[in-house]
């Protein structure tokens, strides 16, 4: 059930410049993306269906960079509003929209952005009654959910992979962003990969999270230690990396959809520093179970004081 912003203003703003339907808009809008995409490239990407579940930090990014690349449907969630927090690094979080719903203020922005793009929104975020009618019919889930949210975001893999939809998650850490994508058929489950059980606690979950993500985590070189309260859920942030998570997962959203040769799948991983300069990537097989990956799992939470 696709739902349209009423164009008005958009419509009358648009016929100045010779735009009055869709066909057109794409025509002129996307006109750019000619010679890096085939015109039968742009329509698939039109007509492609992006899930992504979480609209702050990465997940309000990834939503304008993929709907400015030409993507034309997406399944959105979110259920949180806008703090003042959040104005340092979520593409929506401004002054003059503390307190509202994060998923109003992102529904407004992308509309701006292409009045003709298609949205499913559930406003109540991603939970066990929705996740399948949620991820019906998506192409391709690119992971926007809140870094300890944990519990969502296994269900939203769990689920994606009994319905053979892959995943991107691309997560800001330090100055760091890591890139791993989820291939229903070649990749692990979450569980298998992460090493994650339910009866862990959310700090050893989280540590196991982190370290999945970044198997090599060079930033560590450099970030304070003593800014992350893993029982508050809290840890640093910086709007720079956001931007750069969402410029990775857009690029494999974008290459899942058109089928583009160079998908590396979990268990390979994809970290690039900006501060350091650095990139490392690899296969890490057997993800946390690997014997070198539990040898820093315990380093970690020793340096943590855990």
């Amino acid at each position: 059930m696709w739902s349209l912003i009423k164009r008005g203003l958009f419509g009358k703003r648009l016929r100045v410049y010779g735009i009055n339907d869709a066909n057109s808009f794409w025509r002129e809008v996307f006109a750019p993306l000619q010679g890096l995409f085939t015109p039968e490239e742009q329509e698939r990407l039109r007509q492609a269906t992006v899930a992504i579940p979480g609209l702050g930090g990465v997940g309000g990014t990834h939503l304008v960079c993929l709907a400015r690349s030409g993507v034309g449907r997406f399944k959105l969630a979110e259920f949180d509003t806008f703090e003042p927090r959040n104005i340092s690094r979520q593409y929506g979080a401004r002054v003059d929209t503390l307190g509202r719903p994060k998923g109003e203020v992102m529904l407004e922005e992308v509309f701006k952005i292409n009045p003709f793009v298609e949205i499913e929104f559930y406003k109540e975020g991603i939970t066990p009654e929705n996740a399948r009618a949620f991820l019906a019919e998506a192409d391709v889930v690119v992971d926007g959910i809140e870094f300890f949210a944990l519990k969502a975001r296994k269900l939203l893999y769990d689920t994606a992979k009994e319905m053979n939809i892959p995943v991107i998650t691309a997560g800001p850490l330090a100055f760091s962003a890591v890139l791993l994508v989820f291939d229903p058929q070649k990749s692990p489950s979450f569980s298998e990969y992460f090493d994650i059980k339910d009866d862990m606690s959310l700090t050893e979950q989280a540590i196991r999270f982190a370290l999945g993500l970044a198997p090599k985590p060079i930033f560590l070189k450099y970030l304070d230690l003593k800014s992350i309260d893993l029982k508050k859920g809290q840890g640093p942030a910086s709007v720079i990396t956001c931007y750069l998570c969402s410029a990775l997962a857009s690029m494999e959203a974008v290459r899942l959809i058109l089928k583009r040769p160079g998908l590396k799948p979990v268990p390979h991983y994809f970290l690039f520093d900006l501060y350091l300069r650095e990139i490392r990537e690899g296969f890490l097989k057997k993800g946390n179970r690997h014997p070198l990956q539990r040898l820093k799992i315990f380093y970690l939470k020793k340096k943590l004081g855990l």
